[in-house]
């Protein structure tokens, strides 16, 4: 088996250098063209079978059990290796492109997520412990991708003004709009369009532990006759919204649901009314959801390309009027989540156990990794029912977001 394997890292590794320490102690060097550089410790043979039988399952799995140990380096670096190398076009892995193959071809059942199934892969990683998100989000507890104007922002500082952007999209033009915040996390969102812009919010997850909390800051803000949260599937709401918000909620719908979310935004958006959707996409097509993510991370999850979106968008009836195209900011969010849950790592060890510590490392490193080098971006949507439900050209949205008029709504919603 070690022949065979070693025969696969030859044809992989066409960037950088792997130095592989096996079971035996023997050592193999993997070399390419410059790039980075990373060595491993492989400590079992059961664990070589692995990574030629299921590399995408196995890698994640073998450094969460430490039977996969990089050496003088990071998880981080390892990883940084492999993808890419997975990217450069001259590298070959045929294992990898068979189960992409099937994958892709069952997609449609591992991203079937009725309400009841919904609610089981929203509890699989949102009612762990509450604790363990405030050891490496922000205070606010944004648990979606950070708005950098200039990459030199504290996260604070980004998470902040990703909500002033989201909402100067929304054209929060006048006080009491009703706004529906689909997947509201930990309630941040909703509270920031009620306290500084002056909006009625009806928040709903599927998560227990984040209704909780999101309920509790609600009245500790004396903001509970503004602000709403329900346990809630969007497939049941009824009522209408002049504004209709969604981050970091889209990519658990599955590519099977998604004619009936945009129906339901339809249904519930007023004629005149504005909805924005921010959701992790592709740039480079559609694909499948890493196997070792869908077990263990985001079961039921997809983060798709716009032309699986745009269908479903127009036969709902709704009117595309702006796409935006964040980039890098992803990436960069989640490097200041991966350095805040090293820092906290033995407190997290202490709650948890060192495996789970090791899950979590692989989790942010992979994501972060994945918009650096895989062509994952964040898609900001808007959409409308009516061509005149806003201005002519997007102006506007520059001009909500300045600090003078936040300031000035402020004073005018309290």
């Amino acid at each position: 088996m070690r022949a065979l394997m070693d025969a696969l890292l030859k044809g992989f590794i066409v960037l950088g250098r792997l130095t592989v320490r096996w079971p035996d102690g023997k050592i193999s060097t993997y070399v390419g063209a410059p790039g980075p550089e990373a060595l491993v410790e492989i400590r079992t043979w059961s664990t070589i079978r692995r990574f030629v039988m299921w590399p995408s399952m196995a890698v994640g799995e073998a450094y969460m059990d430490e039977t996969l140990r990089p050496v003088d380096c990071s998880i981080y670096d390892l990883l940084d290796l492999f993808m890419v190398n997975l990217e450069a076009e001259t590298s070959r892995e045929p294992v990898l492109w068979v189960q992409d193959r099937l994958a892709y071809l069952t997609r449609w059942f591992a991203q079937f997520n009725p309400a009841s199934r919904s609610r089981r892969n929203v509890a699989h990683h949102y009612d762990i412990d509450g604790r363990l998100y405030a050891m490496f989000l922000d205070r606010d507890r944004q648990y979606s991708c950070a708005y950098f104007s200039t990459g030199n922002e504290t996260l604070e500082q980004a998470q902040e003004a990703k909500k002033h952007h989201i909402a100067a999209k929304l054209k929060l033009d006048r006080p009491d709009l009703e706004v529906l915040d689909i997947g509201c996390g930990w309630g941040g969102m909703a509270l920031t369009l009620a306290r500084d812009y002056g909006a009625r919010v009806t928040g709903i997850t599927l998560s227990v532990e984040q209704l909780g909390v999101a309920r509790a800051r609600a009245a500790a803000e004396g903001l509970a006759d503004r602000v709403s949260f329900e346990l809630l599937d969007y497939r049941s709401l009824a009522r209408r919204f002049d504004r209709i918000v969604s981050v970091g909620m889209f990519e658990h719908v599955g590519v099977v649901h998604y004619r009936s979310f945009f129906e339901t935004v339809k249904r519930c958006l007023a004629p005149d009314g504005v909805a924005l959707l921010h959701h992790i996409g592709r740039s480079l097509g559609p694909s499948t959801t890493n196997a070792w993510f869908t077990k263990y991370i985001f079961p039921g999850g997809y983060s798709p390309a716009l032309s699986e979106v745009m269908p479903a968008i127009e036969h709902a009836g709704l009117i595309t009027t702006d796409i935006e195209v964040l980039r890098l900011h992803y990436a960069e969010t989640l490097r200041h989540w991966r350095r805040r849950f090293a820092a906290n790592r033995d407190a997290i060890a202490s709650m948890h156990d060192e495996r789970f510590c090791r899950m979590f490392e692989f989790y942010l490193a992979g994501s972060e990794l994945a918009f650096r080098h895989q062509g994952h971006v964040i898609f900001q949507i808007q959409l409308t029912r009516d061509q005149a439900a806003l201005p002519l050209t997007r102006d506007y949205i520059g001009q909500s977001e300045r600090p003078s008029e936040r300031v000035a709504r402020q004073s005018v919603s309290t």
